[in-house]
């Protein structure tokens, strides 16, 4: 039985990555689904509502090792699972 009153409101802008001032650990206990044109997107690594973008990693990678992150714009939704 999940109790939807415990979890945290999910913010505008988040991020997977630790290192991104957006980040919010205390949301990623949770199981979270992230729908961008009404199609479910598992590869998000950061997303925007407000400005309504994703980016998901291509498959290079930076000088860094980082994977290089694409934009994709439309309708953005975030929803625990």
């Amino acid at each position: 039985m999940n109790d939807t009153t415990a979890l945290p409101a999910l913010p505008d802008r988040l991020s997977v990555n630790p290192r991104s001032k957006y980040h919010l650990a205390a949301i990623f206990e949770h199981d979270i689904g992230i729908r961008v044109n009404g199609k479910e997107r598992f590869d998000v690594e950061e997303y925007c509502i407000s400005e309504g973008w994703v980016k998901v990693p291509s498959k290079s990678l930076d000088r860094r090792g980082q994977p290089l992150l694409l934009t994709i714009k439309g309708a953005v939704e975030a929803f625990y699972r």
